[in-house]
This record gives C-alpha cells, sequence and structure tokens, in this order.
C-alpha cells in the first residue's frame, strides 16, 4: 500500500519504520524538506519527499505535527492522493506546553481531531495519539499474544476506519472502536486511556471511564 507519512517526528518516524518493515511504499516528509530525511531514508528506504509531495498517490495519509503546526501545511494537500483516501490523525492539544491556545477547541468545544479536519479540509480517523512512540518498534506482538495492546480508533467513515483499523492490527496491535470524531475526546490527553498499554477489556474500559471534562492541564 501506498501511505505518505506528514512529520517525522517520534511517531512519524516510528510508523515509517515499521511500515516499511512490512513492505508498504512509504513517502516521508517533515518542515524542513527532504534533506533532512536522508538518514531515516537510508535506513529505511522510504522515499523523502516534500510536505505537498507526500499523499501524492497515497491511499493512507498520516498527520503527525503539533496541532499549532496544522493551519500552516500545504493547501491541496491531498489533491493528488488516491481516490477514496484515508488520512489519519495523530495529532494532540498541548495548550500550555506547546501549541498555544485554540478557540476552536477552547470556546466552540471541538474534539482535537474536529478542529484538525477543519484546518486540513478532509475527514480523518484519530488513532496513535496516546500511543508510546517505542513502542510501535517494540511492543508489537502477534494475534492472539495474551499481551498484545490495543489501541483505540475514531472515526466518522466506518470504511476508513476499518482501513485503519486493519492497519494497526498488521502492525501488530489490536484496536477498540472509540466512535466517531465528536467521541473522540475520550482519548485525548488526560483520558484513562491516554498512554495505556492495555488488553481490548481494559481499553473498551478506559474509553468507558473517560470524564467530558477537559483535564485543567490540557485547557489554555
Amino acid at each position: 500500500m501506498k501511505i505518505g507519512i506528514i512529520g517525522a517526528g517520534n511517531i512519524g518516524g516510528n510508523l515509517t519504520r515499521r511500515l516499511t518493515a512490512l513492505g508498504h511504499d512509504v513517502s516521508v516528509a517533515n518542515s524542513r524538506g527532504p534533506h533532512s530525511l536522508k538518514e531515516l531514508a537510508d535506513e529505511t528506504g522510504a522515499t523523502p519527499v516534500r510536505a505537498e509531495e507526500a499523499a501524492r498517490g497515497a491511499e493512507i495519509a498520516v498527520v503527525t505535527v503539533p496541532l499549532k503546526a496544522v493551519p500552516d501545511l500545504p493547501s491541496g494537500l491531498f489533491d493528488e492522493a488516491a481516490d477514496g483516501l484515508v488520512v489519519i490523525d495523530t495529532g494532540n492539544y498541548y495548550p500550555r506546553q506547546r501549541d498555544g491556545r485554540i478557540a476552536g477547541i477552547e470556546d466552540e468545544g471541538l474534539t482535537e481531531s474536529r478542529w484538525t479536519e477543519r484546518q486540513i479540509g478532509h475527514p480523518v480517523v484519530k488513532a496513535f495519539n496516546g500511543t508510546y512512540a517505542q513502542d510501535l518498534l517494540d511492543r508489537h506482538r502477534p494475534a492472539g499474544d495474551p499481551e498484545r495492546m490495543a489501541l483505540p480508533v475514531a472515526g466518522d467513515d466506518e470504511a476508513a476506519k476499518r482501513k485503519v483499523r486493519d492497519l494497526i492490527e498488521e502492525l501488530g496491535f489490536d484496536t477498540v472502536d472509540a466512535g466517531g470524531i465528536d467521541d473522540s475526546w475520550r482519548q485525548q490527553p488526560g483520558t484513562p486511556v491516554y498512554g495505556l498499554r492495555g488488553s481490548v477489556d481494559a481499553v473498551t474500559r478506559a474509553l468507558a471511564e473517560a470524564p467530558p471534562e477537559r483535564p485543567e492541564e490540557f485547557r489554555g
């Protein structure tokens, strides 16, 4: 499968490593340009590209940049993607540590991923946002392994969500349907599932236990 990854930080870099190891055709981009990705490309065989080229021909695109950088992504980012493109959003809102105050989230009460959809003009599936990057390399397990972790996945389009869940399961993790994008507050920072290394049952319980109020430390 052709996959574009926009953002080459901890999550983006390790997704590049794992997805290329599984045989996917990966293009990867960051804000500093292809030359800065030579080491990652040499290591993985991924193709370093400019951000506006990352989704060209892609069936799946992963947006994994700081939330404050989302509005600065190139316009027309997905214009040359494959039909039926699925966009994965891994983003988290850290108003005090990194992103500053975002009015759409604070004042309108949008979930982080609903806000991201508005910025990029494309529906998203929220996944990997509460996953430790190193776990992508170290904690994948075959199906049925008692130590296999589960990850929550939220999205409005059931077919798109299924495609993402299938990819995560190929990566070596179980998945739990976390509802639609308006439900994705259940997996935002400060919730019980955020950073949880748990089974399907544990993740399901954690999603159900999430309080609707955003924790104080994650408010601008």
